[in-house]
């Protein structure tokens, strides 16, 4: 549940913000030595630092990956009418930009809109439900600018100063007061003071995580969004907050049975900082309990902020692949983003549900890399290094070892697998990827190879 920028796309006045920003927030190009160059067989161009004319020979796929990251990165991609350039997200000379290429790849490919993939199914069926339930009360919006400002993604809607979600090392500062969105309620405060009242809003979102089976950079997200005055609960005998929650369970539930028919259901509370009370909706889906989506009763400080004194509301947020991946029995999140015909043929337009048939039966080749960690290493910019150089093609890094010896100082073991869901990748090609990830784990998270 967030913020947004209109679909003409255009950042808002520039706010203060982030007057001071984490020394280790943002990668400084590097490459390494001239030395170790020499002494090495010819090496994967590292995307993000470095787009090259010639690639090597070897490493076909992970050629192919980032030759397609350069042709991404070379023309401007068009969101909501207006288009943004890579120059306009991906900044190596400013100190405070931490997004590279294969981020700013993403933007404007907005799969939620493609009514034959999973994502897109699944949208649509939501939007399905509250059209017939909320008949023309709810606009939708689906094709809003991801670049959205500081004060949007996290001061409208009251994320404190100090929270974890700020830092660099998880979300993806364009610059020191702009963002790419953390989640759809970026557009939240801009929405209300254009006078919505019932909306939904649908987009990509990012945020810098760890590699595996259900964690990406780039996912989506809906939010929903409904506001009441006076009038609507004066002779319920409730007051707003109380009438608005259970309008809110009532339905949330309803959306629940839409999608997964007659389940069992329990409301657990919890916190978020937009919202009180908030609520998880959690589901008995397949032997076992599933989270479903987050909500609440919206906070008085935003309503009242953009011109709703005296009126109450709730919202509801909800992640598209983790739901997707249960609905479709999807086994791996990279899928998504798959182009091949066995992934991208197995969906039509309006069938919710249809299982996955798995077509890639290729092995996964696992690599171990064991380094002296220093105070500002985070697992998440050790996950920005291999996305970097492998992209899709790193199915999972883990820590599988970690140790604290006599002098104070901690080592950790790694261990990456690289996979395809197409190929059976080569031993070349895998030994080049992981050579040009311990030099960039070296050279920039400065830390002691071991």
């Amino acid at each position: 549940m967030r913020p947004l920028i209109r679909s003409a796309c255009r950042l808002r006045a520039r706010v203060r913000a982030m007057a001071t920003l984490p020394a280790a927030a943002a990668f400084s190009p590097s490459s390494a030595s001239s030395a170790a160059a020499a002494a090495r067989p010819p090496r994967l161009p590292l995307a993000r630092f470095f787009l090259p004319s010639a690639p090597p020979a070897a490493a076909l796929g992970a050629r192919s990956l980032r030759t397609s990251a350069a042709a991404a990165a070379a023309a401007a991609v068009e969101v909501g009418g207006v288009k943004i350039a890579r120059e306009d997200v991906v900044k190596e000379e400013d100190p405070t930009n931490n997004v590279p290429d294969p981020i700013y790849s993403k933007i404007g490919l907005q799969m939620h809109r493609r009514g034959n993939h999973p994502l897109g199914i699944l949208k649509n069926t939501i939007y399905d439900y509250f059209d017939k339930n909320f008949s023309g009360q709810f606009n939708k919006f689906d094709d809003l600018c991801p670049l959205v400002s500081v004060k949007q993604n996290f001061d409208d809607v009251l994320v404190p100063a100090d929270h974890v979600s700020r830092s660099y090392n998880d979300t993806y500062y364009v610059d020191a007061q702009t963002v790419l969105r953390c989640h759809t309620s970026a557009h939240q405060a801009e929405l209300l003071r254009d006078g919505h009242t019932h909306f939904l809003v649908t987009g990509d979102v990012y945020r810098r995580d760890s590699i595996d089976s259900t964690h990406y950079p780039v996912f989506h997200q809906m939010e929903g969004f409904r506001v009441f005055s006076p009038d609507d609960w004066s002779d319920s005998g409730m007051d707003g907050t109380a009438y608005a929650a259970a309008d809110l369970k009532k339905t949330l539930e309803g959306l629940a049975r839409h999608l997964f028919g007659a389940v069992e259901m329990r409301w657990v509370d919890t916190y978020f900082p937009f919202t009180n009370p908030s609520f998880e909706l959690e589901i008995y889906f397949q032997d076992d309990w599933l989270e479903v989506l987050g909500c609440g009763v919206t906070e008085q400080e935003i309503l009242k902020s953009n011109g709703r004194t005296d009126h109450v509301a709730w919202a509801f947020g909800l992640g598209l692949e983790r739901l997707s991946m249960v609905l479709f029995d999807i086994p791996d999140i990279r899928l998504f983003w798959s182009n091949d015909q066995r992934f991208t043929s197995q969906f039509s337009e309006g069938k919710l549900g249809v299982k996955f048939k798995p077509f890639s039966k290729f092995p996964p080749c696992y690599k171990d890399m064991s380094f002296w960690i220093n105070e500002e290493f985070t697992e998440n910019n050790l996950c920005e290094v291999v996305r970097g150089i492998a992209g899709d093609l790193a199915e999972e890094v883990k820590l599988i070892d970690n140790f604290t010896n006599k002098k104070g100082m901690t080592s950790h073991c790694y261990r990456i697998a690289y996979r395809s869901m197409e190929r059976s990748l080569t031993d070349e090609e895998i030994n080049d990827m992981q050579w040009n990830v311990r030099e960039e784990v070296r050279n920039k998270l400065k830390v002691e190879l071991r």
